[in-house]
This record gives C-alpha cells, sequence and structure tokens, in this order.
C-alpha cells in the first residue's frame, strides 16, 4: 500500500520568511524515505524565541530558546481508523540563523537540517550515545542528499 502523507506546516514567527512549500515538500520526501505505510500526518511549526523559549521550558526544563523540539505522538503503533499522527516539530528560525552562521551553511540548508533532525526524532531516532549519534548523522546526510538537487 502507498502511503499518503500528509505535513501541514504554518509559520508562526515574522523574523524571518520562511518558504513553508519548501520544507513541507522536504518533510514528505523524508517521510516517504523511512517507507512508511498508510496514511501519516506530521506537524510542522515555525515559531518565534519567546515561543521556543516556552516550549523548551515546559517540555525540556532548559531556559531559553532551542533550534528544533520534536513531539512525537506515544502509541504510534496501536492500529485505528484514520491517519497515523507522527506528532510535531518546532523549529524557530531565528535561532536556526544563528546557528547556520556558526555551522557556516546557509539559513535554508540549517531549516533543512532541523526538518529532518525533527523529523528522525519523531521516528524514534536519537543522538544520546556515539553510535546513535552517528547513525542519526548519517541518515540526516542520505536524507538531504537525496532531496537536494544534483
Amino acid at each position: 500500500m502507498t502511503p499518503t502523507i500528509s505535513v501541514v506546516a504554518s509559520d508562526e514567527q515574522d523574523v524571518h520568511p520562511i518558504d513553508l512549500e519548501r520544507y513541507r515538500h522536504l518533510a514528505q520526501h523524508a517521510l516517504w524515505a523511512s517507507a512508511l505505510q498508510g496514511e501519516i500526518e506530521l506537524g510542522l511549526l515555525f515559531v518565534s524565541e519567546a515561543e521556543m523559549s516556552a516550549l523548551n521550558r515546559q517540555h525540556m526544563d532548559e531556559d531559553g530558546p532551542t533550534d528544533v523540539l520534536s513531539f512525537p505522538i506515544d502509541d504510534q503503533d496501536t492500529p485505528g481508523p484514520g491517519p497515523r499522527l507522527l506528532g510535531d516539530i518546532v523549529i524557530c528560525p531565528a535561532v536556526a540563523a544563528r546557528y547556520a552562521v556558526e555551522h557556516q551553511r546557509s539559513f535554508d540548508d540549517e531549516l533543512a537540517l532541523l526538518v529532518v533532525h525533527g523529523i528522525l526524532h519523531v521516528l524514534g531516532m536519537d543522538h544520546a550515545h556515539p553510535a546513535e549519534e552517528a547513525a542519526m548523522q548519517a541518515r540526516q546526510r542520505d536524507l538531504l542528499e537525496s532531496w537536494l538537487p544534483a
């Protein structure tokens, strides 16, 4: 069965212009390449530093904004009617812009990395240990290389 992948993207900040369609398509590509089955839904949200700081405090017990947070939906494997709700990815473009300079890449490339990174977290990957980090970085690279035109 061919999966149906729906990504609902929203830009709720006004500091950096965001090409929602670009990142929505990237998210669809990453999910498609992950060999998921059935009807899939994911939320992709771009927020202000203030909103990201509040989410970071509430969910991670950390002060200040971060670049990306992922909120997977629990019990993903429980069958039921309707789409499989993977969860939400929240990105802060203002933090991403600073990290883009630090990492010496474009703002768009930084956002693309964060979208893919967030998706991999929603799908259960992590980077708490060196082997996990290496696997996650390799998968990020593969997904980004397969998405970007040659």
